[in-house]
């Protein structure tokens, strides 16, 4: 995925109420960007870390800004979680996750379970449907081992006990733990930030649910998911 024009770069000031953060751009101008991230990005949004912002022309946006990048520990790091589906679909149609080739048909954002929706529904008629969640991954505490949740997600260990429903049904169901970092080498779940959904990840796994990680290339020009990296 191609960014459509080229970021901004600037230094974080702070980020607030979740969804904002103040950035004192290279130019000069200081601006509050759209922050869509509703994770606690854990070591990821002190003030003063180097920041890369997209710009929006949309006069229908509140916030013309959007943070997009951030460097961490030498490497860009992805914080807006609007890309990983995007992301992940890519990488299944031009068959760089390979767990996932090979169906006919793929459908977004398709309703099962408990008033829920799957970010993506792969049909075929000699495999059947596979359901498949994804879930943005930058938590890096110790080096090259990337971590979810990075906050407590009651929503997430949900999604799992219904992944492993429709399991039981007769379909396939897998998580996609999609790392928008490009220094991770392995991943991990971070039971101690999320014990409940450490454990919902183990009954789903009982009960079927497949599981894989993916680490993403990311430089200032675009994101793309590039390599598998083994769970630990």
């Amino acid at each position: 995925m191609r960014f459509p024009r080229p970021l901004i770069t600037g230094r974080l000031v702070r980020r607030y109420k979740r969804f904002l953060a103040d950035v004192d751009l290279d130019t000069g101008e200081s601006v509050t960007a759209h922050c869509a991230n509703p994770g606690s990005m854990l070591g990821l949004a002190a003030p003063g870390m180097r920041v890369w912002l997209s710009r929006s022309d949309d006069p229908k946006r509140k916030l013309a800004y959007s943070w997009e990048l951030v460097e961490a520990d030498g490497a860009l790091v992805g914080i807006n979680t609007a890309w990983p589906n995007r992301l992940v679909e890519a990488a299944v149609r031009d068959g760089t996750i390979g767990e996932l080739a090979g169906y006919a048909a793929l459908r977004r954002e398709v309703k099962y379970g408990r008033n829920s929706r799957v970010d993506m529904l792969l049909e075929d008629e000699a495999r059947g449907r596979a359901y498949v969640e994804v879930k943005n991954v930058h938590l890096l505490r110790r080096a090259g081992l990337a971590e979810f949740p990075d906050s407590v997600t009651a929503r997430g260990a949900k999604h799992l006990d219904e992944l492993a429903d429709q399991v039981a049904e007769g379909h396939r169901a897998m998580m996609v733990y999609l790392i928008q970092r490009p220094d991770a080498d392995r991943f991990a779940l971070a039971a101690d930030i999320d014990p409940t959904y450490a454990r919902a990840f183990d009954r789903a796994a009982a009960r079927g649910v497949e599981a894989v990680a993916y680490a993403c290339r990311i430089t200032p020009e675009e994101i793309a998911v590039e390599r598998k990296v083994p769970m630990v």
